[in-house]
């Protein structure tokens, strides 16, 4: 009888932000009472309203090959088991962590263990990816990743697995919670209806690395799938797609099928929500309790600039009022750095936030991500903070550095404008008053808003450390 082969699965935390909350740069606490507040703090973001498991992983691990057992070790909760022999493991390489993920796979492989390499920067970089793995898994994982199972439990695993094209996401695809240790998370009830996205702007990765064509999961497969989550967590859904209402027909009929299901959650959608009113009525009636909306910019010029295009500036206070009356709850995420930004920015976002009392506004510092358009752009006009060669000098962090010079203000003066936005915006009083307005979720609201009040605090402590270190006109060439 041949012996079961064991491949684990690997979820890296970020440095950063809501896997840590943590300075980037080191900490030197000398009150005893504060470091074990931050530590102890940073234990309550991370198991709280942050922590839902890896989707990514849990589709793979509901792969199923004879002979084959699937784990999943997500590291913000453990370290990596060396005591266990592994035949093959898999590690899910963000850019913005790509340095960690090179630095495991070089350890595991230097103790004699088989590492394959896939995840979002494997599929933009795979040159970059290569000399750390011993398998490379290229594209979207669903096809491929029985393929390597299939492949390892025959002893004939190759050094590339490429997809030719996106998989098929109307086949039955059943996903599985059964590697996941439940009470580490917030929930367990991760849904993912489709990928891609039509839409182009030039900061964002999504429809890079997943097409512009909308790919859906067939309704019923959704339901089917919401109904068997719902019997062993009770607690609330997140449905993880960019845009959520990008189909509308789809979206109401899917919708329509969970309301007696009796469930609640939570979203990401666009503010033309607003403005689609049936949909919106269906999404309170299914138990929507909140949604994130990407608002990006209120300024025009900065809209065309990063081709934002799926919205009106004129329609977004009046799509945000609409979607609150309907009892949901926004996070509403800005973009503050674009290239149509000044320094009147920050009133003009203050000044929206005050009119469609916005529950949480999450206020972001551009990230020129590798692959993206705007990383090119910047890279090009030298604006860019970090080697553009070295890859893995991009991170991911809580708007805690600056990784370019913004086009219309000093970067001083950037980093002074931001801080004080965030300042007004993140006290303890305003984060309080803004749990008990909210039309729904009104706990996690409270959460998000006073936990953000702890990593904006971190946020402006950082940024005024780097630009110390930054001469005023240094930038790296390409």
């Amino acid at each position: 009888m041949q012996q079961q082969r064991k491949v684990l699965l690997v979820f890296l935390p970020s440095e950063s932000g809501v896997d840590g909350a943590r300075s980037i740069y080191a900490e030197h606490e000398p009150n005893p009472f504060f470091s074990w507040f931050n530590s102890s703090l940073r234990s309550i973001i991370k198991q709280s309203q942050f922590a839902i498991p890896p989707l990514s992983l849990m589709i793979l691990s509901s792969i199923e090959v004879e002979g084959i057992e699937q784990s999943i070790c997500d590291m913000r909760f453990e370290p990596f088991p060396f005591s266990r022999n592994w035949d093959l493991v898999g590690i899910s390489v963000q850019t913005g962590m790509a340095r960690k993920a090179f630095e495991l796979a070089e350890r595991l492989r230097s103790s004699g263990f088989r590492v394959a390499l896939g995840g979002p920067h494997v599929t933009l970089f795979p040159d970059d990816c290569r000399p750390y793995a011993d398998v490379l898994v290229q594209g979207e994982a669903e096809d491929l990743w029985k393929e390597v199972l299939e492949d390892l439990k025959a002893g004939s695993l190759r050094q590339h697995y490429r997809s030719v094209s996106f998989p098929d996401l109307s086949l039955h695809r059943p996903v599985s919670k059964k590697s996941l240790v439940a009470n580490r998370y917030f929930t367990t009830n991760i849904i993912q209806t489709g990928r891609g996205c039509p839409h182009n702007c030039d900061f964002c990765n999504v429809h890079v690395m997943n097409g512009h064509t909308l790919r859906k999961r067939a309704v019923e497969d959704v339901a089917d799938e919401v109904a068997r989550f719902r019997k062993d967590d009770r607690r609330i859904f997140f449905f993880v797609d960019d845009s959520i209402n990008a189909d509308p027909e789809y979206a109401h009929e899917l919708f329509s099928r969970l309301i007696p299901l009796g469930i609640r959650w939570f979203g990401q959608a666009t503010t033309t929500l607003g403005q689609q009113h049936e949909l919106l009525e269906t999404f309170a009636r299914s138990g929507c309790c909140a949604l994130l909306v990407g608002i990006e910019s209120i300024e025009p010029k900065s809209r065309i600039a990063h081709r934002k295009n799926q919205n009106r500036v004129s329609e977004l206070a009046g799509a945000v009022k609409n979607i609150r009356s309907a009892g949901i709850s926004l996070y509403g995420s800005f973009i503050y750095g674009l290239d149509g930004d000044t320094l009147d920015t920050p009133a003009a976002i203050l000044d929206f936030i005050g009119e469609t009392k916005l529950d949480v506004p999450g206020i972001n510092i551009l990230r020129p991500i590798p692959g993206t358009r705007v990383f090119d752009r910047l890279r090009e006009e030298g604006r860019l903070l970090f080697d553009p060669l070295d890859i893995t000098a991009y991170r991911y962090t809580f708007g805690q550095e600056m990784l370019y010079r913004p086009k219309n203000i000093p970067l001083d003066e950037f980093i002074g404008s931001y801080s004080e936005l965030t300042g007004k915006i993140f006290s303890v009083k305003n984060s309080i008053a803004r749990g008990f307005a909210a039309p729904g979720a009104k706990a996690a609201v409270l959460l998000f808003n006073l936990f953000y009040t702890h990593l904006y605090g971190l946020s402006r402590k950082d940024l005024q450390q780097q630009l110390g270190s930054i001469p005023p006109e240094k930038s790296i060439l390409p």
